[in-house]
């Protein structure tokens, strides 16, 4: 049923090329035909049962058990200096699936990174230290950076429909317009026929229709100090990294939100509690709502900011 959905899809894109290429408009038949097509296989994309969970019970629930591995799952940033936060993200991810293939397998599988080329001029490129020390192992982690973003799509598509790779990452800056819905339907029918998951990382991009099953929304939160034997915070150290996850794109009516601490030792999530203040106290601020810390080795104490009015003078 799938190699038979793959064919169609394959069948309504070439009467759309024909149709460009003679001057005419699409057939309006072929693309009312591959919407209901994409639509009822995404809607049936849980039939398999394959699912990564993330170890949240909240965010699971949410997600129906876990992430699919048998389509797409999206994760983007709002801004391009926060892409640190999707990478990183996106690595916990891959170091997990990775971990459950392990356990499931007694082998380790190689998990494949695309990136276009527009992306890595500012987010850059993985760190093989940086990935031992995230969770992931460097001799199976392999990295592509083709110079076209066509050629990185069809990297992707190739990569998933091998089956060869337990994770396949797209990684693309933006919106841009080779990548749209015909492009995210292909890719998803691919994941399915092969059952193999595609994470696509959206860099700097906003929210626009794919056939994504969920989509995820990741800021840097910060990061709480690093724990002692005896309980007491270690001052001056930088603990795990911690995520604020939106998730933007699912079943539920609203958004939910959480704060994930990613532990790379154990190659899981913890949740962080919002009420948690990560800074020690001689980092906080002097008075609530006042970006700035506290001033030291200065007799001086900064005042409390707040609203000013200019009055005009009298004289």
């Amino acid at each position: 049923m799938a190699q038979s959905a793959v064919t169609r899809e394959r069948l309504f894109a070439l009467r759309e090329t024909i149709a460009k290429l003679e001057g005419k408009p699409a057939p309006a038949l072929a693309a009312a035909q591959g919407e209901a097509l994409a639509e009822r296989d995404l809607s049936t994309n849980n039939d398999s049962g394959l699912r990564l969970p993330l170890g949240i019970p909240a965010l699971d629930e949410a997600v129906d058990g876990g992430l699919p591995l048998d389509g797409i799952t999206e994760v983007r940033s709002d801004l391009l200096r926060e892409a640190g936060a999707g990478s990183g993200f996106m690595l916990a991810l891959a170091a997990m699936l990775q971990r459950q293939v392990e356990e499931s397998h007694s082998a380790s599988l190689p998990i494949l990174w695309i990136a276009d080329i527009v992306s890595t001029m500012e987010a850059g490129v993985p760190y093989a230290v940086g990935l031992r020390d995230f969770g992931l192992k460097p001799d199976q982690f392999f990295y592509a950076s083709p110079r076209k973003l066509e050629d990185a799509l069809w990297l992707a598509e190739a990569a998933v429909e091998s089956g060869v790779f337990p994770a396949t990452i797209l990684e693309v800056r933006g919106n841009p317009k080779p990548f749209g819905l015909t492009e995210s339907r292909r890719l998803s029918l691919r994941a399915k026929a092969s059952k193999r998951p595609l994470f696509l990382l959206r860099q700097a991009g906003e929210e626009e229709a794919s056939s994504a099953c969920f989509r995820f929304l990741v800021a840097p939160a910060p990061a709480q100090a690093r724990p002692l034997p005896d309980g007491t915070m270690l001052g001056g150290s930088i603990g795990n990294p911690v995520f604020h996850l939106t998730l933007e794109k699912s079943r539920n009516p609203a958004p939910l939100s959480f704060l994930l601490e990613w532990n790379p030792h154990d190659r899981r999530f913890f949740a962080v509690s919002r009420s948690v203040d990560p800074r020690l106290p001689d980092e906080r601020a002097t008075h609530s709502g006042t970006p700035l810390s506290t001033s030291s080795n200065r007799p001086d104490i900064k005042k409390e900011m707040g609203a000013l009015l200019a009055f005009a003078r009298t004289s």
